[in-house]
């Protein structure tokens, strides 16, 4: 199965010039999305991770069925004022405009494993966000997980630091 075939694009979508990748299709086809699952489980389970944190809000549709899966506590990464309780906050850029995210503060113990799960990596400032937030809260950030990299647009670079594994690439 192709699961590259599984991805829409989407021209001028949140604005022009972006070339947004849907993965809704992906999402209503279940067996590409239970091959997706199993694919990203299977990195899951050859690192040495204490939790998973998944990005608002994409991120959530693949981390819950790995967490599950793996037997993992889930942290949720989530938009500015969408958590109840005392959060730590990172604002950062996007290809067309900037936006923030925040973690609570009791998310995770100090140098908890924690692997980053998100739908997609273009430019890397959504996960180096997660990542500084993490990192404040205490946790070890053991690597990073996408279902979509945008190869062309060199996040990669921002995360040096990090094991990023993406499953799909254009």
């Amino acid at each position: 199965m192709q699961l590259k075939d599984y991805i829409r694009n989407v021209p001028d979508f949140p604005t022009s010039g972006i070339q947004f990748k849907d993965i809704t299709p992906l999402l209503k086809a279940p067996d590409a999305f239970r091959e997706a699952i199993d694919e990203l489980a299977r990195y899951c389970a050859a690192r040495a991770i204490d939790t998973i944190a998944a990005i608002d809000a994409r991120g959530f549709l693949l981390a819950a069925p790995l967490a599950y899966r793996l037997q993992k506590p889930l942290i949720p990464i989530r938009k500015a004022g969408k958590l109840p309780l005392d959060t730590y906050k990172v604002t950062y850029s996007l290809e067309y405009g900037a936006d923030a995210v925040e973690v609570h503060q009791d998310a995770v113990a100090d140098e908890q494993r924690v692997l980053v799960v998100d739908d997609l990596l273009a430019t890397g400032g959504t996960l180096a966000a997660a990542v500084k937030l993490l990192e404040t809260a205490g946790a070890r950030v053991d690597s990073l997980l996408v279902l979509v990299e945008l190869v062309e647009l060199n996040g990669r670079a921002l995360l040096k630091e990090y094991a990023v594994h993406s499953l799909i690439q254009f």
